[in-house]
């Protein structure tokens, strides 16, 4: 076995969020680091959206992100802290959209260590240096400088090293000009490491050092160290030189403190909310901030860990701070970074869940929020009060939500399955935490926006745009055209019916086009309308007993085709006159389709006319004056050609302004052919093709993401479009359309308007690239497990949450309170304060039945007695074989550190009402936590702890019937085909079983050589099982079909047993391949996405990323790729600095696996490296680009 690895929807978690002027131009943009990946986004101000612009694998970690701009530069440069063991500093290169490696600096070894810098990275605010420190020991600072040629200079790292010392945070210190200063937090464990009785560690102090980077002598010294709170953990630097005091705010619990060399320590409280169940003893830490600085002044805004957004300012007169203020200012998500834009915008890169994009509606200067002053928090003698304010928690006020970025991180588990009888299945997907958890249901395709539907009188059967002048920026008409009528709408603040344009609304339309300068044209079955600007027709009228059937322009060139397969040429003359060609040409079939080259800006003509006939053929005929309609080549069909389109995209093989013409060719049986068109001698060559859907496929050119784009109408509808130097095909997330136009408004320029049905739709198509969109089904707390009722097709969920108040607690403890009354307490919305939280120990948890068809809630059951929810199974029992039972497995009272439950139990619920609501059948008490439920031939197939267990249904409980207690520490996943069983431990891999039926026994026969985290697994075949650990790696293990077959013949199991290995089974599994992808697998399947598609494997990660594994087919494809991938390792190393094999064999050298996201960064390379590459390979540019092509198509 060996497999293709495609990641089909990158991690969308953010870790790091920069902003700043990476193009060099006034508009700022950000970049984001979503782990093994970085991403510039565009904030649009003007609408308040938020476009990718830019994405790039890096194939590493990216552990730290920052920004920096040389003094007096108008452009920011990116540096990258990652586990490569490397500084790298980027540039973006807004001309050919790419990141540049700057500069690349290595210091020490590869991986996440702990002494190893790259954890966290402090700019100096002027860009003179950088600090890039590690959590233990090492801290390097770079001097960055320019040369003679304005080129960015990075100088030999200096060292501010301290042995025994753990640095908690890094900052840069606004000094202005002068030397620059490093601020860290740092605990010196030395001591406390040398003193068994712990005394030591007790007065070990948490310090706030100032490292300062003398710029004449070259070297680092540590120039202040004063002692902090032990609960320090935040460091967040305040303006200096012109702009303010200097010095860093120290967040720490429960308290703000703003420290600098040679000024008054000043403390302030942070404000906690107003909450009658708040736990007393837990306290309040800041976990993000950011400051915005404005012309004569600056704020910050800091976070709390419950969401809560404080303003802080500073009240200071020149160098010396008077007073720090603080009050609450707004509750957003829980942050990884957070962004104020200039433009007045703030950028929420969400710990977890969608990212939201703010506008500051105000700026929190109200009186109505209490301020809390640090001088009337400080005692006489200097020391901070222990004291607690409050603030009462309201809505979004001086925020204004304009747009969010989804993010499904992170996600818990999730199922391939077609519940809604369409084309392609779906997945049904568990992410987020908390009140703003969700049920994800993701279409294959791209999202569509609706902007407007219209019914029109009866079905229309064409649709067309157009402008008045050629140089209009906006379409001014909508054409619409009936089987005996033509109906002209006018766009304008509404769409509205106009008759006095010169068209011909008796008949049906074949064709429209603005002509020449400012002309219209109209074509119909007999004749042709030349509509000047002074409404002056000019008519060429079809010779007696023809009409015209087809018909192609642009705005210079009409040629039609009349019945018999004739067709007739005319051009605008200098006179802007529609003047026929002399030349006419009788084709060999009737004319079914054609297209026309497009007219690129500043010519007057173009060479080429592409001619389908029913005779199964598209000729290209030329168009040139001395050769006019001469043919120049043709191409065969499977199928008569049902339209055509010719489009210029960007070249692929040769960067610069050159494009490449292709020939879109739709075929009556739902195929799409892509062929490229030869510029000079009209050749066609390297066909690529797409079956779409039953249908005959219609063709339509657009404008999508700046370039051209083709729109495929076939069963549903398709976009091909370029993205990245990459061709992509994808399905529109909509119903099937019969024809379609581009649409350009004011408010819509990329919009698209076509007919379904009788009415007339104008959609736009916004995140381009996205292989998935989504809908979304609200949950109220995080979601662990689902199944779904296969008779029904209703969904089951189970949610747990620690530390949380139930409902049925939260109303005791307010009844314990006197708080009966809810006006007395008034209940914020969770979704955005979040549940409300509870002491360690204490869970909520709830079993939900949805329908996956409306997103409706159809029963829900709070667990009571402090139960929490761990796993879920449907089964029929044997006994009552008529019923659908659901089994959820509990513990009750569970304390995580040391691990203790007081009870944990098997749930059996019936189906009732169709599936739509769960009765109580019993509950069973056994001694651990059930991590795994299974049907197992009639019976439940439980894994409790380390025991394995087969229950069967009784009247009061469950009936326990067999048990294997040999599994070493808790088994998490479960899987069985017949009579075999494959058992995955939480720390020790999977664990083969059979269970023998004449001694009611289960026997362990085979295990694995390696131990592994397991998170996930499933079954590929009867004897294969992938899985994934919580370490990022997923692997195949395969059982030797010798051993297979000898275990199944063995009926007494004396085979099975064996004599144990190493404390282990009698016998091992081989690992067939193992591949790292970089984040925690969170569920897997075997399924298959296409129609008569091949099968693969689909996994999906922690940061909500979904990619799948393609088994190859051949041994030739095998070699290719491997060959692709070495070469591209040498010719394109990755971004971060990170070697891609090590990277790829993180923990376990890679096997049996080709990446195909390093592959498919050969259209990335610049023209001559992909010729040098298809050298070596024997190939030319263009068959890899189809081979890498053609390996994402089949499976998707």
């Amino acid at each position: 076995m060996f497999l293709y690895n495609l990641t089909l929807q990158a991690p969308n978690a953010i870790n790091q969020a920069i902003l700043g002027n990476f193009s060099g131009t006034k508009q700022q943009e950000l970049i984001v680091s979503h782990v093994s990946r970085i991403e510039l986004l565009r904030p649009d101000t003007t609408v308040g959206k938020v476009h990718s612009i830019l994405s790039h694998e890096v194939f590493g970690v990216i552990r730290s992100l920052a920004a920096f701009r040389l003094t007096g530069a108008s452009k920011d440069y990116i540096v990258i802290g990652s586990d490569s063991g490397r500084i790298v500093i980027l540039e973006y290169n807004p001309t050919k959209n790419v990141f540049e490696k700057v500069h690349q600096e290595t210091f020490g070894k590869s991986g996440c260590r702990r002494i190893v810098p790259g954890q966290y990275l402090a700019v100096d605010p002027k860009g003179r240096a950088v600090m890039i420190g590690s959590m233990e020991k090492q801290k390097l600072v770079y001097i960055l400088n320019r040369d003679i040629a304005a080129r960015l200079t990075i100088g030999s790292p200096l060292e501010a090293h301290k042995s025994h010392t753990i640095v908690q945070h890094i900052t840069g210190v606004d000094v202005g000009f002068e030397n620059p200063i490093f601020a860290c937090l740092e605990v010196d464990y030395s001591e406390a490491d040398q003193d068994p009785t712990g005394e030591a560690f007790k007065e070990t102090e948490k310090m706030l050092t100032y490292y300062e980077l003398d710029l004449g002598l070259n070297h680092v010294v540590r120039k202040w160290s004063e002692a902090v709170d032990r609960k320090a953990n935040l460091l967040v630097s305040v303006p200096g030189g012109s702009d303010g005091p200097s010095g860093v705010l120290v967040c720490s619990e429960n308290y703000v403190t703003y420290k600098h060399i040679g000024s008054a320590t000043l403390t302030v409280p942070i404000p906690r909310r107003e909450n009658p169940l708040e736990n007393k003893d837990r306290g309040l830490l800041i976990v993000s901030g950011v400051v915005h600085k404005m012309k004569n002044s600056f704020f910050l805004l800091l976070q709390s860990e419950e969401g809560d957004l404080y303003k802080v300012t500073v009240d200071h007169t020149g160098d010396t701070v008077n007073d720090i203020k603080i009050k609450y200012f707004d509750t957003v998500p829980v942050a990884a970074g957070l962004c104020i834009l200039r433009s007045g915008f703030l950028f929420v890169a969400s710990e977890f869940g969608n990212h939201h994009f703010y506008h500051f509606e105000e700026l929190g200067d109200d009186s109505d929020t209490p301020e809390y002053s640090s001088s009337d928090f400080m005692s006489n003698d200097g020391e901070p009060l222990d004291i607690r304010v409050y603030f009462k928690p309201r809505p979004l006020k001086n925020l204004l939500l304009v747009d969010e970025l989804t993010s499904m991180s992170p996600l818990t588990d999730a199922k391939v399955m077609n519940l809604a009888d369409e084309d392609t299945p779906q997945i049904y997907a568990l992410c987020g935490r908390g009140s703003r958890s969700t049920m994800r249901i993701l279409r294959h395709g791209l999202e569509v926006t609706e902007l407007a539907v219209s019914p029109l009188p009866a079905n229309p059967t064409a649709v067309w745009t157009t402008r008045l002048k050629a140089d209009d920026l906006y379409d001014q008409y909508i054409i619409v055209s009936f089987s005996n009528a033509t109906l002209v709408l006018s766009i304008g603040e509404t769409v509205e019916e106009v008759t006095d344009t010169g068209f011909l609304a008796t008949t049906p339309t074949i064709a429209v086009q603005q002509l020449g300068q400012d002309a219209l044209l109209q074509i119909y079955p007999q004749g042709i309308r030349h509509i000047r600007a002074n409404r002056q027709v000019t008519e060429w009228r079809a010779p007696g007993g023809k009409s015209i059937v087809r018909a192609a322009t642009n705005q210079q060139q009409v040629v039609i085709a009349l019945t018999g397969g004739e067709l007739v040429y005319f051009e605008v003359d200098d006179s802007e006159n529609l003047s026929e060609s002399h030349v006419r040409r009788e084709m060999s079939g009737n004319v079914t389709c054609l297209s026309i080259q497009p007219l690129p800006v500043g010519r007057k003509r173009v060479r080429f006319l592409a001619v389908g006939c029913d005779d199964n053929t598209v000729r290209i005929l030329s168009l040139a004056a001395s050769s006019c309609l001469e043919p120049l080549s043709m191409q065969a069909l499977s199928a008569v050609p049902e339209s055509l389109v010719m489009i210029d995209m960007p070249d692929q093989i040769s960067e610069g302004s050159l494009t490449t013409l292709y020939l879109n060719i739709g075929l009556q049986n739902g195929v799409l052919l892509r062929t490229v068109l030869d510029q000079t001698a009209g050749l066609l060559s390297d066909t690529r093709t797409r079956f779409l859907g039953a249908r005959a496929v219609r063709l339509f050119e657009l404008n999508m993401a700046g370039n051209p784009a083709v729109l495929a109408l076939s069963s549903r509808p398709w976009l091909s479009y370029q993205l990245q130097s990459r061709i992509h095909l994808n399905p529109l997330s909509y119903e099937a359309l019969e024809y379609a136009a581009s649409f350009t408004s004011e408010q819509c320029p990329e919009g698209v308007v076509a007919i379904s049905g009788n009415a007339l739709k104008i959609f736009t198509i916004e995140k381009f690239g996205q292989v998935f969109n989504e809908t979304a089904i609200p949950l109220k707390y995080t979601p662990r497990h689902f199944i779904v009722n296969p008779i029904h097709k209703t969904i089951a969920v189970i949610e747990t949450e620690h530390s949380t108040y139930s409902a049925q607690e939260k109303k005791r403890a307010l009844d314990g309170l006197g708080l009966e009354d809810a006006t007395e307490h008034e209940e914020l919305d969770p979704v955005i304060f979040g549940n409300t939280r509870s002491m360690p120990g204490k869970w909520a948890s709830l079993i939900r039945v949805l329908s996956p068809l409306n997103g409706e809630t159809s029963f829900t059951l709070e667990l009571e007695n402090n139960e929490a929810a761990f796993s879920i199974a449907v089964l029929n029992f044997a006994v009552e074989p008529s019923e659908l039972f659901l089994a959820v497995g509990t513990a009750a009272d569970l304390t995580l550190a040391p691990k203790s439950i007081s009870s944990g139990f098997i749930h059996i619920y019936k189906f009732v009402n169709e599936g739509t609501a769960l009765e109580l059948v019993h509950k069973t008490a056994v001694d651990e936590i059930p991590y795994a439920l299974l049907h197992f031939q009639g019976r439940l197939l439980a894994g409790i702890g380390r025991a394995l267990r087969i229950y069967d249904l009784g009247k009061r409980k469950l009936l326990r019937k067999c048990e294997n207690r040999n599994i070493p520490n808790a088994i998490v996943t479960l899987h069985n085909q017949g009579g075999r069983i494959v058992i995955g431990d939480v720390q020790e891999s999977v664990h083969y079983a059979s269970y023998i039926p004449a001694d009611n026994k289960i026997v362990i026969f085979a295990d694995d050589k390696m131990s592994r985290w397991m998170t996930c697994s499933t079954m590929i075949d009867y004897d294969t099982v992938a899985g994934g650990d919580k370490f990022g790696n997923f692997f195949v293990d395969r059982l030797p079909q010798k051993l297979s077959r000898e275990i199944d013949e063995d009926e007494a199991g004396s085979k099975s047993v064996g004599k144990g290995y190493l404390h282990g089974a009698a016998h091992k599994v081989d690992m067939v391949a193992h591949y790292h992808v970089g984040d925690i697998l969170t569920s897997m399947a075997k399924t298959s996405f296409v129609a008569g598609g091949r099968e693969l494997i689909l996994y999906t990660t922690l940061m909500g990323g979904i990619g799948i594994f393609v088994p190859f087919q051949t041994r030739e494809d095998i070699d290719f790729f491997q060959t692709l991938e070495m070469h591209m390792r040498n010719e394109m190393p990755p971004l971060a600095g990170r070697d891609h094999l090590s990277y790829r064999g993180y923990h376990v050298p890679v096997k049996g696996t080709v990446d195909g996201d390093i592959c498919e960064q050969y259209n990335l390379l610049t023209g001559d490296k992909k010729r040098m590459i298809a050298e070596e390979l024997d190939r030319s540019p263009a068959e890899i680009q189809k081979k890498i092509e053609d390996m994402r198509i089949r499976a998707i």
